[in-house]
């Protein structure tokens, strides 16, 4: 079974102390694959410096709509800079979140739409964050969609109509450990079945949405315990967990323009 944590944040100072373990335990679980997700311009600097350093692990770089308020022309030249790194694969994540607030509505769709931009002009796939916007995200994505832009909505809660939305514009689906929780993951684990089978993608959004059985022992989510999204998620389909996983794996490379048969985690640092 190979499996591939398509949304993770490595680069949190929650791993600082023991990275090499993490992604060690991650191989020896079949992750042969991560993608190490930019929120601001440190996060996606460390992100595509750690994707450098290990075989198997990609960075995206972007501004997260918690730090629209602090994003700058500059700033993004400083991200359009990095993704010169053959690591870089996507521009993300970005999106709007109108539920904590850490920016101004105003300036979170500002900067979405200009990233949006830049994202289709390096003809990188985005990742989406979505918290909240009403239905705003979804406007704006129709008002500015770009024919060959690929994305994902990372960790996907949404509604059904929301879901087929997505589905039409073309995006992937990212499934977190949110579907492994009893209560808050059941409506999600009846949404499962109707997502495409070549339209699913799972992730950890690690370190944080620890699933079960990991949350009963640990807070702290890593990679490893993707293998515990696709469990649940096979479970919630209806399809034998061998199948699905080949299929994420290859929609995920498809996502990422990778050739699945040349990637694989290592715990050795490139030198």
């Amino acid at each position: 079974m190979k499996l591939f944590d398509s949304h993770c944040h490595l680069d949190d100072l929650a791993y600082d102390k023991d990275i090499d373990e993490v992604i060690k335990r991650a191989n020896e679980t079949g992750v042969s694959a991560i993608m190490i997700v930019g929120t601001n311009k440190d996060s996606s600097s460390k992100a595509v410096e750690l994707a450098e350093s290990h075989n198997g692990l990609y960075a995206s770089v972007g501004i997260h709509p918690h730090d629209a308020k602090d994003c700058s022309e500059q700033v993004l030249l400083y991200l359009i800079k990095i993704t010169k790194s053959k690591k870089v694969l996507a521009w993300g994540e970005i999106g709007l979140d109108f539920n904590r607030m850490y920016s101004p509505k105003k300036k979170q769709e500002k900067w979405f739409v200009r990233q949006l931009e830049i994202a289709d002009e390096l003809k990188l796939p985005v990742i989406f964050h979505e918290r909240d916007s009403n239905g705003r995200l979804l406007e704006i994505l129709k008002e500015k969609h770009g024919k060959e832009r690929k994305g994902v909505i990372h960790c996907f809660s949404g509604n059904k109509p929301e879901l087929y939305q997505y589905i039409e514009l073309g995006f992937y689906i990212g499934i977190t450990g949110i579907l492994t929780i009893k209560g808050r993951g059941a409506e999600l684990r009846k949404l499962a079945s109707l997502i495409p089978a070549d339209r699913i993608l799972i992730e950890t959004d690690a370190p944080y949405l620890t699933p079960a059985p990991e949350k009963n022992r640990t807070k702290r989510n890593e990679p490893a315990f993707v293998k515990s999204v696709l469990l649940k998620l096979a479970e919630a389909r209806k399809e034998d967990p061998e199948y699905l996983s080949d299929i994420i794996w290859k929609n995920t490379c498809k996502l990422y323009n990778l050739k699945p048969a040349k990637i694989g985690v290592s715990p050795t640092k490139n030198l």
